[in-house]
């Protein structure tokens, strides 16, 4: 009996330090936690997108640049040397594999003009390849707008995505590569600042704002660029060409045709010179007889013309009214001649005054009177107009 005794004190000795040890492991939270405590950070890490952002040789300085601020807004980003131009893409996929990255941006340049972004689901794929438009970094703009480092984006989006399929794919793809995912050791909790993609002209446009407050102000923070998409690939960084873009022609192509049009100015301006030389006259005034008349003060030499014109209608004018004369008197006499002479009628004269020798003269001497007065005239208001400049002055 004493035994069994011992055994059940033993066994009520070890109950209550299992419930000690329970009650120690348990957390009791309170029952009304304030609005300004911080909320408890969540351990688990459940979207980890890391994204590989590089370029390839070939890349001039404004196109580094851009890619420097895309790095700036993306705190999920990581790095990688410039990639050799002879290498093939499909080496990306293990580059991006290495660095454990499940999403890829490629800058690849051609030329040192045009950059092409290939943006990439490492990978499985899809692919999608585009030309930057328009480019204006952060140190060319200066805008007003500023963000704080690390903090994640809005992402808005315009309703034409939704439209078509091959927009719908790229949106998928833009979410998952620029969204900037929750709880990422490099991020900030909280959204102060919009990535805009619009669509115009077959053309993603992107922007990037400021929150200013609630109600909707913002402020454009930078930077500016246009997404041109060439085409969709299955694969990462190839594969099956899914979508190809029917508008898209290559930048040199364009400045092929904007060259051809160019030359085809200069062969219509070579044209035109030696059509100008052909018909060109070999005297440079047919109706004025030799040079010496721009010798002369063009003033006086107008007035002689204008008498020398005057005179000239005159003597028509002279000449016609003789003519005319002399048929009415022709007319008269015949008349006469089939009548029977009347010695009592009066003899009829003619109301028409024949101008003589002196008067031309007289008429030439009116003329040179009135061109005088017009030359003074006119010398006059030029007097004028260079007393003005001179005042001015």
């Amino acid at each position: 009996m004493a035994k069994l005794k011992l055994k059940k004190t033993k066994k009520a000795d070890q109950q209550p330090t299992t419930n000690t040890t329970k009650d120690e492991n348990m957390v009791v939270l309170p029952p009304v936690r304030m609005s300004d405590d911080p909320l408890p950070k969540q351990v688990k890490w459940i979207n980890r997108q890391r994204v590989l952002v590089f370029a390839a040789r070939g890349i001039n300085h404004r196109h580094r640049h851009l890619m420097e601020d895309i790095k700036r807004l993306m705190p999920h980003h990581k790095t990688e040397s410039k990639m050799e131009r002879s290498k093939n893409l499909y080496v990306v996929n293990e580059i991006s594999e290495m660095k454990n990255c499940n999403k890829c941006l490629l800058f690849e340049g051609r030329k040192m003009r045009d950059l092409y972004l290939w943006m990439s689901n490492v990978p499985n794929g899809p692919s999608a390849k585009f030309l930057i438009e328009n480019i204006y970094t952060m140190g060319e703009l200066k805008m007003t707008g500023n963000c704080l480092k690390g903090s994640r984006p809005l992402l808005s989006f315009d309703p034409q995505f939704t439209k078509d399929p091959h927009y719908s794919l790229l949106k998928e793809l833009l979410i998952q590569t620029f969204g900037v995912p929750r709880y990422h050791p490099k991020s900030q909790p909280f959204f102060d600042h919009v990535y805009t993609f619009m669509i115009l002209d077959n053309r993603i446009w992107f922007r990037n704002y400021q929150i200013l407050s609630e109600d909707g102000a913002l402020a454009e923070i930078g930077p500016r660029f246009v997404l041109n998409p060439v085409k969709i690939f299955s694969g990462s960084f190839g594969g099956t060409t899914l979508w190809e873009n029917p508008k898209y022609v290559s930048p040199a192509k364009l400045r092929q045709a904007m060259s051809k049009k160019a030359g085809n100015k200069y062969e219509r301006r070579i044209e035109k010179k030696a059509m100008h030389e052909a018909t060109k006259p070999e005297t440079g005034y047919p109706d004025i007889e030799g040079a010496d008349f721009f010798k002369v003060d063009p003033v006086e030499q107008a007035q002689e013309v204008v008498v020398k014109e005057e005179v000239n209608n005159d003597e028509d004018e002279y000449a016609s009214d003789e003519e005319e004369g002399n048929a009415s008197d022709d007319e008269e006499g015949n008349a006469n001649d089939d009548e029977i002479p009347d010695t009592k009628s009066k003899p009829k004269f003619s109301m028409k005054i024949n101008k003589t020798k002196p008067e031309k003269t007289i008429r030439r001497k009116q003329l040179k009177a009135k061109s005088k007065a017009i030359s003074d005239q006119i010398k006059k208001r030029k007097n004028k107009h260079f007393k003005k400049k001179s005042v001015k002055v």
